[in-house]
């Protein structure tokens, strides 16, 4: 399996603690880390916007991108919500372990080089 982190926003922190309770609980991500205090500018429809919002940094695996992408799309209130993949390119072996065990379909068994909980 190949673990991702996927970053997005939330315009507050009950959706964004919504949506990483979901993530979660439906083995989507291993973890989100929920981080307030977020500032963003961007352009939208011609202006430059500023908001702020709450970061959620989600740790997957690529093989669950299309349907973590569909779950925060309707768990989400913006129209377009940031969803960036990143590939994870290294990391501690048993936290890369846990992370793909806590994702699997749970009639899948464990990831083949068994994982502790971080």
């Amino acid at each position: 399996m190949i673990p991702v982190i996927v970053l997005s926003t939330a315009a507050s922190l009950a959706e964004a603690t919504r949506i990483a309770d979901a993530l979660v609980e439906e083995r989507l991500a291993a973890c989100v880390t929920v981080v307030p205090g977020a500032r963003s500018v961007y352009r939208w429809q011609g202006r430059v916007e500023h908001a702020d919002e709450v970061l959620l940094v989600v740790k997957t695996v690529a093989a669950r991108l299309e349907a973590l992408t569909a779950r925060v799309r309707a768990l989400h209130s913006y129209e377009v919500p940031e969803l960036v993949a990143v590939p994870i390119t290294g990391g501690w072996p048993p936290y890369l372990a846990w992370l793909a065990d806590e994702v699997a379909a749970p009639d899948s068994g464990p990831a083949p080089a068994g994982g502790a909980a971080p």
